[in-house]
């Protein structure tokens, strides 16, 4: 299948600055993430006709011109079931129909079909097609990305990973910077980079760490200016899943080993 991939200058604080929009197909083609108008993705989009626009996830970084290209392609808009709500505060567009994990979007190219990829963001979907799958931010190619509290599930992510380690899709088009060309070698690094981060948060715990701010300061190795709150959410998240799985107490606010 055609893949277009545009970088779109948001303000994000992904990988380069900047969030890719996709094309997937030539003709009554799918249009995900189109996270703001600009003259590159109109250029992209001039010689092709768009039947259908949806993105990986609602957070604003990437959905901003939802209303925009769906109201110039005349598009039918989709949106996960059961998220629609929240999709229409993100988008301010009511979508037209609704998707689920299966279900398949037909393009004038070939059929994507949605995974549902929870993790990052608890409506997380993933699109399939014959030249890859669009993964949002489920994956980077460098780096990693923020699983983070509130709305961050770090068991349903390692899932979600793990689930596209299986599927093993050559390539994977990330929603921020380079087109991943290995994708297994990539989650695999993905998902140890989480484990150890939960070895870290479970050692500071079991090493006398209580408050939030211990932990965080215990199980991080090096300087978080800039993103200390990215990391604070991103322990919440390791905490709940130690706690779940019964490795630690957490109530909230402190938490003890078991």
């Amino acid at each position: 299948m055609h893949v277009t991939r545009v970088p779109v200058e948001t303000p994000t604080r992904g990988p380069g600055g900047t969030t890719n929009a996709y094309q997937l197909g030539r003709d009554d083609a799918l249009l995900v993430d189109p996270a703001a108008r600009t003259d590159d993705l109109d250029d992209a989009l001039a010689d092709t006709s768009v039947a259908h626009v949806a993105v990986t996830h609602h957070h604003p970084d990437h959905v901003a011109a939802v209303e925009h290209y769906a109201d110039t392609h005349d598009a039918t808009v989709w949106a996960l079931a059961g998220r629609t709500d929240e999709f229409v505060t993100a988008t301010g567009v009511t979508p037209d129909r609704t998707f689920r994990e299966g279900t398949t979007i037909e393009t004038g190219d070939r059929a994507v079909t949605v995974r549902y990829t929870p993790g990052h963001a608890p409506e997380h979907v993933a699109f399939e097609c014959a030249g890859g799958a669009v993964v949002g931010d489920l994956a980077v190619a460098a780096g990693s990305l923020v699983v983070g509290a509130p709305e961050g599930d770090m068991r349903a992510y390692l899932t979600s990973l793990r689930r596209l380690h299986a599927a093993c899709h050559r390539p994977m088009y990330p929603g921020h910077g380079p087109v991943i060309e290995d994708p297994r070698a990539t989650l695999e690094r993905l998902i140890d980079h989480r484990l150890d981060r939960e070895i870290a948060v479970r050692a500071a715990v079991r090493g006398g760490a209580s408050t939030l701010d211990e932990i965080l300061d215990a199980a991080y190795e090096k300087d978080l200016t800039g993103v200390r709150d990215l990391a604070r959410a991103t322990v919440v998240c390791h905490l709940e899943k130690l706690a779940v799985e019964g490795d630690i107490t957490w109530d909230g606010t402190n938490a003890a080993p078991r």
